[in-house]
């Protein structure tokens, strides 16, 4: 299964919760007592928790998509120069080596996303999603204000030295 037929199917899940979330809530609010309605209307925050997420995912996944399109109109996508195992995982060492050229392009252009999108890919090819994820969201701000020269340094730190 992919990575986006398993999130359709999640999607899908997470729906067909909301709307028993709501139905459940109809029902106990429909009991008229005071613990009742208090439950009731806990039922429908679930919802729209699960939607607010579900929202915030698209668009995540959308505008990174974009991004790369962008960037490799532009020929400037990252090139996979990892060595690799023989069993097809990435040599630390190799990752080591491009995440800190990735952290030396993004400190150097603070305001640049093409230089946080490629750090952004170095952070997920060393296993650190967490962070891939966060500079990505990085990259898609500084997308957004096109032309601001972002001011504020972060410190970058080395996610394939960090993971256990």
């Amino acid at each position: 299964m992919t990575s986006r037929t398993g999130f359709f199917v999640l999607a899908g899940v997470l729906l067909l919760v909301a709307l028993i979330c709501v139905g459940e809530g109809v029902q106990l609010i429909a009991t008229g007592k005071p613990l009742g309605i208090g439950m009731g209307l806990c039922a429908f925050v679930i919802p729209v928790i699960g939607v607010w997420f579900l929202r915030q995912t698209v668009r995540f996944g959308r505008d990174s998509e974009r991004l790369a399109r962008e960037l490799e109109a532009e020929g400037g996508l990252p090139v996979d120069e990892l060595k690799r195992t023989a069993g097809g995982r990435i040599d630390r060492d190799s990752a080591d080596a491009v995440f800190a050229r990735r952290k030396a392009e993004a400190e150097a252009a603070p305001g640049d996303w093409r230089a946080f999108f490629r750090l952004a890919v170095a952070y997920a090819d060393a296993g650190d999603t967490p962070r891939a994820r966060k500079t990505m969201q990085h990259a898609i701000r500084l997308h957004r204000t096109t032309g601001t020269t972002g001011t504020t340094r972060t410190t970058i730190d080395n996610p394939a030295r960090s993971s256990a």
